[in-house]
């Protein structure tokens, strides 16, 4: 393997390793900010601790996503050189403002929600947590512009003299159709996968019979979260998709192994290849399915592989513009595929809970505990569609991927720190999943005096003051 492909291995492995943090902590953070707004205005008990409980293993997300998020800037510097020359002037400016504005806001608002327990009124302390969750908001969409620029560059100029690409309108940058429809997409999946982590995590206390009136309370709210979630990724999926038809056509072509155009085009449930790439063998579709997720009409043209590569050819000179089929293919199907049986799980447990009882099948805890695990695969398989699908590119039409990795740094050195990060995650790994079930074990804290003499405020407090 050369530099190029070592370099792309490290910047896959660490981006998904990051990205299993981002959408939990973006979308707990709200589901905790609600359940102590419950406590604020109800005053009971079992919103209390479930905010402590759920607050706690949210702090322990956001730690690892901000360790982990560090090494992806680094990379930009140190394997991609020529890439970060080409595009730093456009692609570095909705990173510094994530940095400097949203990182910052969230951070900050995060620190005094941790040490404000007993020292501010409450309706103060309140506000903290759910300004740190719209920070993270803040925080998803820069990184999702930057992004969307990747996809569909636009706001720019190029110096030909200096050989780069500069910016001329931020604005146009941070408001692209692209970047609005990948924050659309991308914030309801956070929820999905946060409901999921919650109901899973409720089930779990539901089943060793621990504060069955908290979990029974969390359990509904996070199934009700995946399920409404789920409604939103599909809707806001299908505008997507569109989008990505019309800026990158080979990618909604990868994604269904369509070869040649056509109308009436069919959604491939299973598609059999030859070895080569260039022709389907055996498929099972639904008819006109695609051209409506592509066009919005069952009638409408699809673009083909096949007659993409050769315009692409004409346009941007001789080369192979098809990106790895059946890992767009697959990726594209998986990401559908457990996000559906997520929301299987939801509706079958939701309606159980609902009647008061929780199903006693052998199926139901293994099911539970896989909960959490159902969005981040399909999170994980929708990012690896979306960037391998738009290969050669780095930046679409601009930059190729292998015209960006930085040409004075060898393959040995990518390996070395390819080997590195990936040991070294591995341990993080293991600290992240020993600390989560250390603290799903111990479980929701309890108080040593009666809930209604607690008051969020003033020295008395200290009994409340989270364990962190």
């Amino acid at each position: 393997m050369n530099s190029l492909d070592l370099a792309r291995w490290q910047f896959a492995i660490t981006t998904v390793y990051h990205f299993i943090f981002v959408p939990i902590t973006i979308g707990t953070g709200f589901l905790v900010a609600g359940l102590q707004t419950a406590w604020y205005r109800t005053s009971k008990p079992h919103y209390l601790r479930a905010t402590k409980f759920f607050g706690k293993l949210f702090l322990i997300n956001f730690a690892m996503g901000v360790v982990t998020g560090i090494v992806q800037e680094f990379q930009f510097g140190m394997n991609w050189s020529s890439y970060s020359r080409f595009v730093g002037d456009i692609f570095g400016a909705p990173l510094a403002m994530e940095g400097l504005l949203a990182f910052f806001l969230e951070s900050t608002f995060l620190g005094i929600w941790i040490f404000g327990w007993d020292r501010l009124p409450k309706k103060l302390h309140l506000a903290s947590i759910w300004a740190a969750s719209f920070g993270t908001l803040f925080s998803a969409y820069f990184i999702l512009a930057a992004n969307a620029w990747m996809q569909h560059p636009v706001g720019y100029t190029m110096n030909t003299a200096r050989g780069r690409a500069e910016l001329t309108d931020i604005f146009k940058v941070l408001t692209q159709n692209t970047a609005l429809a990948s924050f659309g997409h991308t914030i309801p999946a956070a929820f999905f996968t946060a409901g999921a982590f919650v109901a899973g995590v409720s089930a779990y206390l539901l089943i060793k019979n621990r504060d069955v009136t908290m979990a029974r309370s969390t359990a509904r709210l996070g199934f009700i979260t995946v399920i409404v979630a789920f409604i939103l990724v599909a809707v806001t999926g299908d505008l997507t998709a569109r989008i990505m038809t019309t800026q990158q056509p080979m990618k909604m072509a990868a994604a269904e192994a369509l070869y040649s155009s056509e109308a009436n085009a069919p959604f491939s449930l299973f598609t059999i290849g030859t070895l080569d790439g260039s022709r389907s063998v055996f498929q099972i579709d639904l008819p006109g399915v695609l051209s409506f997720m592509s066009t919005g009409s069952t009638n409408g043209v699809v673009e083909g592989i096949n007659d993409l590569q050769n315009k692409y050819a004409q346009q941007f000179g001789a080369g192979d513009y098809t990106p790895n089929i059946p890992i767009a293919y697959w990726g594209f199907r998986f990401m559908i595929g457990f996000g559906f049986l997520a929301l299987l799980f939801s509706l079958i447990a939701l309606y159980r809970i609902n009647r008061n009882e929780l199903p006693k099948g052998k199926w139901f805890l293994p099911a539970m505990i896989s909960m959490p695990f159902l969005p981040l695969l399909a999170n994980s398989f929708g990012w690896i569609f979306t960037e391998n699908a738009r290969q050669p590119w780095a930046v679409f039409g601009l930059i190729k991927t292998a015209d960006g990795v930085s040409p004075a740094v060898g393959a040995g050195s990518v390996a070395f720190t390819l080997v590195v990060f990936t040991l070294l995650y591995g341990v993080l790994a293991i600290i992240e999943f020993g600390l989560m079930l250390r603290a799903i074990k111990v479980g929701p804290e309890t108080f040593d005096r009666p809930i209604e003499d607690v008051a969020v405020g003033g020295d008395s407090d200290r009994t409340l003051t989270m364990a962190y």
